[in-house]
């Protein structure tokens, strides 16, 4: 028998995945499937499409009235579709799952270079070549602590260790500003987490695809679009409540009433699963709730500007920005559409503490804080932008941040926790469960396929 044959003969006489009743739910549509799927993000996409298309009934369950959980691709404004959610393909080569379904699809992709980049003082001076020579010194002399120290001694915060090795407090204030610049635009940015709270001993405990940078000129949301096609998804259904049991299966209580499966995968971010705000019956097992509670959850705020026009150097891609004394992280990168797309507009970020603490900001009040410090780094004064995107994904109640890293106290192991299923009923997937390929799209989206693979194998073997 094909490989094909064999799953679909298994699933159809397993008792782990029984079919129910089909009996009619809410719109007069079922309420009843082989296996249910919590979220529509590319985890849970992943997980329902690879089920689908061997034959099982899959219903997904999501919050939003949107597919693609952090994938969020915006296109209904005056620029271009931007992805104001995920934006790249990290390591865009042949190796990467994410890269491939891209190709397969024949997705339009544009490479970003970070060597095309410009570094502009945040005092409204030029960068001499000494205050350039000194910023490479300072980063290599960071990298190289790292190094040094890496699986050394007890753990600490990245911020402490960095600082302690610098001797940060004996520095001069502009050695300082860089020492806090790099802290801000390599970690923060990258990690999403405070450098008081990435883990010194473990923020960097992951792996990647070789290959470029690349986005999507039509956004990311014609990967999420190509894998719900055909799916059954239910929109606007916040999940409340899982309760699983061994030989009955599970239910799930939504805001637009209940359902019943032989197994669920959950794939809620992890800030969602710190909230509480979906409750598990029997109460999750101490270990899992370990893992939820010290992994890391952060955040990276995206601000994309309109401009009427460009007044920036549109042969680069990057534009960081050093801040003054007593404005560490705030507004350190910039990425520039102007050479990918024609269009003049530019996307600033913002992460960890700023990210979270701009987040209470009116939208005037971020915009003219931009503008002021693209002033600042240009020298002159610059237009107003004709249009404006603006991202608060830590107060986002299906999000609550942007994505997981390892905490000042967490271990790595406790992915392995997050993603260990529960009686062979409850399965976990998303970014935050992947060991090697946490905060990445590629991550969520391997992990949905790892879910959906463990359900198979339960299932065949029994």
């Amino acid at each position: 028998m094909k490989r094909r044959t064999i799953l679909k003969a298994g699933l159809s006489l397993s008792p782990l995945l029984p079919l129910g009743s089909l009996a009619a739910g809410h719109s007069g549509q079922k309420n009843t499937a082989q296996v249910l799927v919590i979220g529509a993000g590319i985890a849970g996409l992943a997980a329902a499409r690879k089920l689908h298309d061997i034959g099982v009934d899959v219903i997904v369950l999501e919050a939003r009235d949107r597919t693609g959980g952090r994938i969020h691709t915006y296109t209904n404004w005056r620029g271009p579709a931007i992805d104001i959610g995920a934006s790249w393909i990290h390591g865009a080569g042949p190796a990467n799952p994410v890269a491939k379904l891209a190709r397969k699809i024949s997705a339009r992709t544009v490479i970003t270079d970070a060597e095309k980049a410009e570094l502009y003082n945040g005092d409204g001076t030029a960068l001499n070549a000494r205050d350039e020579k000194k910023i490479d010194s300072i980063r290599k002399e960071i990298s190289e602590v790292i190094v040094e120290q890496n699986r050394r001694g007890p753990d600490s915060s990245l911020r402490k260790l960095v600082y302690a090795e610098t001797d940060y407090d004996t520095r001069p204030p502009l050695e300082q500003r860089i020492i806090d610049f790099t802290l801000n635009s390599n970690f923060e940015h990258e990690y999403s987490g405070s450098a008081d709270q990435l883990s010194r001993l473990w923020f960097d405990d992951g792996s990647s695809y070789t290959g470029e940078e690349a986005i999507f000129l039509d956004g990311y949301k014609v990967i999420t679009d190509s894998l719900a096609a055909g799916l059954d998804i239910r929109l606007r259904h916040e999940v409340s409540a899982v309760r699983y049991d061994e030989k009955e299966g599970v239910s799930v209580e939504t805001t637009q009433g209940g359902f019943t499966a032989g197994a669920v995968i959950v794939t809620l971010p992890l800030g969602v699963l710190k909230a509480g705000n979906v409750r598990f019956f029997p109460a999750l097992p101490p270990q899992k709730q370990a893992a939820i509670r010290q992994l890391g959850f952060g955040v990276l705020n995206k601000y994309c500007l309109l401009f009427p026009e460009t007044f920036w150097n549109t042969s680069l891609d990057w534009l960081n920005h050093l801040p003054r004394s007593g404005h560490a992280g705030e507004w350190a990168e910039w990425v520039s559409f102007a050479r990918p797309t024609g269009k003049p507009v530019l996307m600033g970020f913002n992460a960890a503490d700023f990210g979270s603490k701009i987040e209470t900001w009116s939208d005037d009040k971020i915009i003219q804080s931009a503008v002021s410090t693209l002033s600042t780094m240009f020298g002159k004064q610059i237009p107003m932008p004709v249009d404006a995107i603006i991202t608060r994904w830590k107060s986002d109640p299906y999000a609550y941040g942007s994505y997981s890293f390892n905490a000042f106290g967490s271990t790595p192991g406790q992915r392995d926790d997050l993603a260990r299923n529960i009686t062979a009923k409850v399965f976990f997937a998303g970014e935050a469960t992947e060991k090697k390929y946490y905060q990445t799209v590629h991550g969520a989206y391997q992990s949905g396929l790892r879910a959906a693979d463990e359900i198979l194998k339960l299932n065949i073997r029994r």
